[in-house]
Parts: C-alpha cells; sequence; structure tokens
C-alpha cells in the first residue's frame, strides 16, 4: 500500500482509505461510509449498524461482504487497527443496502473520487490552490502550472459526463482512461509511468507542457464526441474514447515531424522533488 493521503471528505465527514499500489485501487472505510449513509456521528453506533448489515447480508449470501478485506487505518485515538474496507465497486453495491437519503450523492462521490485524487469535492477552489502551492514547491513554472490545471479542468469536464451516462465504477473509469491514454500516446498509463521511472506518483504531475496538451486535446475531444453521440456505458463510451485519443494522435505525429521531437518523454520531476526535500531538511536544522 502507498502513502497516498489516506483521508479524503465528504460533505464535511472523514473518510479513511488506503492506497493499494498493485492493484491501482482506493480502499475505502466501511463503518466511515455506513456513518455518512444513517447520518451517525457515534463511531460505535455505526459499527453496531455495521456489524448488524453485515450478518444479515452473509445470512443472504451476498457477495459484498465477502470482498471486504481488513486493513489497518488509524482511529480517532491515533492508533492502528484492523479495519473493513472495500473498493469502490463493493461499496456501490453495499449502499445499495443501506435505506438513506445520502445513497446517490455518495455513490457518484465514491464513482468520482475512487479513481480521481478529488479530495475535496465540496471546496474545489481550496483544493486548486492546494495544488498550485504543491507544483510550486516542486519547482514547476508558472507556465506548466496553467497547462496542469487547464489539462485538470477538461478532465474533470470529461469524468463528469461519465458519471452522467452510466459510468460508475472505478474500474471503468481507469479503463477508459488507459484506452484514451493509449491511443494518443501508444503506451498504456503503467507504461508511460515506468518509462519516466514512476512508481507510485501521479503521471500527470511528471509529464512535460506537449504530454500535457497533447493529453488533454485527447479528453477534449473524447469528452465532446461522447456529447454529440450522446454515449452511454462503458462500450460506447470506449469507442469514442478511441476517437477522441486518435485526434489526438494525428495531432501528435504532426507535432513530432514539424518539430523533430517525441512528444511523449522520459523525463520526469523526481529529482527536483529530491533537491526540494533535502533543501527542507537542511533549512529545518538551521531554524
Amino acid at each position: 500500500m502507498a502513502n497516498k493521503k489516506q483521508v479524503t471528505i465528504f460533505e464535511g465527514k472523514r473518510i479513511r482509505r488506503k492506497w493499494d499500489e498493485e492493484k491501482e485501487l482506493w480502499y475505502f472505510s466501511v463503518i466511515d461510509i455506513i456513518a455518512v449513509l444513517i447520518e451517525q456521528i457515534d463511531f460505535k453506533k455505526a459499527q453496531s449498524y455495521w456489524t448488524t448489515l453485515k450478518s444479515r447480508l452473509k445470512q443472504e449470501g451476498s457477495e459484498s461482504v465477502t470482498k471486504c478485506d481488513k486493513l489497518k487505518l488509524q482511529s480517532a485515538d491515533g492508533k492502528y487497527y484492523r479495519t473493513d474496507v472495500a473498493d469502490v465497486e463493493t461499496l456501490l453495491r453495499l449502499v445499495q443496502s443501506v435505506p438513506s437519503p445520502k445513497a446517490e450523492p455518495i455513490k457518484l462521490w465514491l464513482a468520482r473520487v475512487g479513481y480521481e485524487r478529488i479530495e475535496e469535492i465540496n471546496d474545489p477552489e481550496k483544493a486548486l490552490n492546494r495544488s498550485r502551492g504543491y507544483w510550486q514547491r516542486m519547482g514547476r513554472s508558472q507556465k506548466w502550472i496553467q497547462q496542469r490545471m487547464m489539462g485538470q479542468e477538461t478532465r474533470n469536464k470529461l469524468t463528469d459526463y461519465w458519471s452522467e451516462h452510466q459510468i460508475t465504477k472505478a474500474e471503468e473509469y481507469a479503463i477508459l482512461t488507459n484506452i484514451i491514454h493509449q491511443e494518443w500516446s501508444e503506451l498504456s498509463v503503467k507504461q508511460h509511468k515506468s518509462l519516466k521511472g514512476l512508481k507510485r506518483e501521479n503521471l500527470r504531475d511528471h509529464m512535460t507542457e506537449a504530454e500535457l496538451i497533447f493529453s488533454a486535446l485527447a479528453e477534449m475531444s473524447t469528452r465532446e464526441i461522447a456529447e454529440g453521440l450522446n454515449a452511454q456505458g462503458i462500450d460506447e463510451n470506449a469507442i469514442v474514447g478511441k476517437r477522441g485519443g486518435g485526434v489526438a494522435k494525428r495531432a501528435r505525429k504532426d507535432y513530432e515531424i514539424e518539430t523533430n521531437k517525441k512528444a511523449v518523454s522520459n523525463e520526469n520531476f523526481l529529482s527536483s522533488q529530491e533537491n526540494n526535500k533535502k533543501y527542507r531538511i537542511i533549512k529545518s536544522k538551521n531554524l
């Protein structure tokens, strides 16, 4: 499990989670999700509700319970305890078992935050400012930051379209994203990360300006084609993803011919990250 941010927010409520590097999936605390659904601030009461629900679902032969795992998550007392967790697909099924006015909002939230790292969906300006500061500390130029933020906005518009057109599983977001990426770059997301020597780092945070531009063009084209066709579900959106990625691939090839440069690069910002880390350590020692 990689050490990504292990708490996210839904309507002011803390949801604990862990990232599985191998599966590239978020696992969320089931009790935290249950607490939101039943609007219960008392942890023990939410835990009791989940225990009863889990027992009932087991008796009914529900696969949702068997697909839950146990991971150590930090509790309110600061200690780590083995806690029931589930990925987005399993949680979306569990939500159906809890009568709650929060069911639909949290399903949409899970579909987005489960794949995208939208940590503060209810406060996007705060999230943007935090991202801008993060990139500045990593030594990014203002031009790069502007392009990165424009690309993220383009990405958000596409995922919003998907969430409104029968794309609900985290795996479906990943599949569609990979289809688009592979079409324009001729590399899968994993292959592109490997080319750059990345492991748990976010690929887009290490893209060059050209890569950001072609990625944004692919996703913008995909959304506009999808809107024109009113594409629904994974199959139709997969076809559209190849078409949208193809628009960017043709532009990328023209760019490479005219500039005699490769658009897909092995460049990354790992060295600047390490330098910034060393600088912060030296600075703290001198204070």
